[in-house]
């Protein structure tokens, strides 16, 4: 089941808020939480608000444990960019442009959580199989190749 939420109008550029977005994306949200944790950037204690309501909306509306959510999808739209303007040199003025955004994070359980041992465990399994094959036949990825022949250049 997926859940999600939104921060919207973060008085903060969408362009800052992607850096730290992309580090979450597929992480368990226990990790993504100590991760936002030790950012030290403004876009990432927002993302930390907005994952920690994602959470709650799991929590208290999807009846779901926080242990087995992922961050499945973590993206940044723009919003509404406030315009404002600056005195410049002999009464003219130059545009500045305060840009906002939307966050939005969905969490899902549907996505296996895989950790260090779990690939560990899957490769030993991998390389367990590989080594039961017959001898005689070798499997498809490890099957020889035939030999090209040199074209002959003069």
């Amino acid at each position: 089941m997926e859940v999600r939420s939104t921060y919207k109008y973060a008085r903060i550029s969408p362009s800052k808020v992607r850096e730290v977005t992309r580090e979450i994306q597929g992480l368990p949200v226990s990790a993504a939480l100590d991760l936002l944790a030790f950012t030290p950037k403004k876009a990432a204690f927002l993302i930390g608000k907005t994952l920690k309501s994602a959470i709650a909306n799991a929590e208290n509306n999807a009846n779901l444990k926080p242990d087995g959510l992922v961050v499945k999808e973590a993206t940044v739209g723009e919003g509404p960019t406030l315009k404002r303007i600056m005195a410049r040199a002999r009464g003219s003025a130059s545009r500045i442009l305060k840009r906002t955004s939307h966050i939005r994070i969905v969490l899902s359980d549907e996505i296996a959580i895989e950790t260090r041992e779990t690939r560990k465990a899957k490769r030993k399994a991998e390389e367990k199989a590989a080594r039961s094959t017959p001898a005689g036949e070798a499997s498809p990825e490890t099957k020889p190749r035939p030999k090209k022949k040199a074209a002959n250049k003069k």
